[in-house]
């Protein structure tokens, strides 16, 4: 996997809004944000896509998604969120290091764009 604006971000190279960090996994607000709170997760080990995840990262994973309900807390979003992981080109995925965003503050309609 090249590296990428997140492991920048990871490694404190470039700036990010951080809303929560630890050993395995950094959160911090979306630049483009798509709701009133847009928040990324991402995990400190570089994974291109949710595709490249192996059984190795079944921990890891899972850890990201307990994360997201502290995430989720923390910012306030008690009506309720959204959580969607974009893979590949089809699937809206731009950066190639797996992150999950945290969509919350507004009704957010089905079918998504």
């Amino acid at each position: 996997m090249s590296d990428t604006i997140f492991g920048k971000i990871i490694r404190k190279e470039i700036p990010a809004d951080i809303v929560y960090e630890d050993d395995l996994a950094l959160a911090f607000k979306d630049i483009n944000p798509q709701a009133p709170t847009h928040i990324l997760l991402i995990p400190k080990k570089p994974i291109s896509a949710i595709d490249a995840a192996t059984d190795e990262d079944r921990d890891l994973l899972g850890h990201l998604l307990l994360t997201v309900k502290k995430v989720a807390a923390e910012a306030g979003l008690k009506n309720g969120y959204r959580v969607v992981i974009n893979n590949g080109n089809d699937g809206g995925q731009t950066v190639y290091h797996l992150h999950l965003h945290i969509l919350g503050d507004r009704p957010l309609k089905w079918p998504p764009g």
